[in-house]
């Protein structure tokens, strides 16, 4: 069993998604996104024996059996989880995940934005903006994000229309957000600092499957300093 704390936890088209920090050798951490061998992670395999759903932020033992990298996504491992469910270990909480996420930032995150020979990173942005739209007649949601980067300053999301949101946590803070409100909120720095007592936002990011030749950005992650799945 290998402690892997969670820096992930993503809706997909067919299940969900996972991806977090492993300590490598030499005490350096690596990104590892836990697979099965056939077909898509689901809700149950990220589920304790006791029926807790794995959350951000945990740092859960998972039984990481091998690698198996997939053009750039070099961080895939299969993962046993029906003989050794995951447990959750203990949780990175307060001061302690302030100073990690400050600390553990990408030094290079052009080699996933720009010309991508991996497909993971954690960023901290300088600015950033967030939006919601959901359809009430077909019920179809929507969130992104835009963000600015020193280091990949021509980078999509950049741009007005920003890119997708696959948060879990953060996609539910939208719903709760528009249930009651109006169809669409577009929210500013500022606007999220009013809604959110938060200091400062690190992203974390992974590239979508190559799909007729193309892979696109995602926000995987969102991690408010303080968290807000604390308020």
């Amino acid at each position: 069993m290998t402690e892997v704390l969670i820096m992930a936890m993503t809706q997909m088209r067919s299940g969900i998604c996972t991806a977090g920090f492993v300590a490598a050798d030499g005490g350096q951490l690596e990104w590892v996104r836990p697979v099965k061998e056939h077909r898509s992670l689901l809700p149950g395999d990220m589920t304790t024996r006791d029926g807790e759903l794995i959350r951000m932020d945990d740092v859960v033992d998972l039984a990481l059996l091998s690698r198996r990298p997939q053009d750039n996504h070099v961080e895939d491992w299969i993962t046993d989880f029906v003989h050794r469910r995951p447990r959750i270990v203990r949780r990175l909480t307060g001061d302690r995940r302030a100073r990690f996420l400050a600390e553990h930032c990408d030094p290079n995150p052009a080699e996933v934005l720009i010309d991508p020979v991996r497909s993971l990173c954690l960023i901290h942005p300088d600015d950033l903006w967030a939006s919601f739209l959901l359809d009430r007649y077909s019920g179809k949601f929507q969130a992104r994000m835009g963000f600015h980067l020193p280091a990949a300053p021509n980078l999509d999301a950049a741009s007005d229309r920003g890119i997708s949101v696959t948060d879990l946590r953060w996609r539910d803070l939208g719903r709760r957000w528009l249930a009651d409100g109006p169809p669409a909120l577009h929210l500013s720095r500022n606007d999220l600092r009013t809604r959110l007592p938060t200091d400062d936002i690190y992203l974390s990011i992974g590239l979508s499957r190559p799909y007729q030749g193309r892979q696109w950005p995602l926000v995987i992650g969102v991690h408010c300093v303080p968290d807000y799945g604390d308020w």
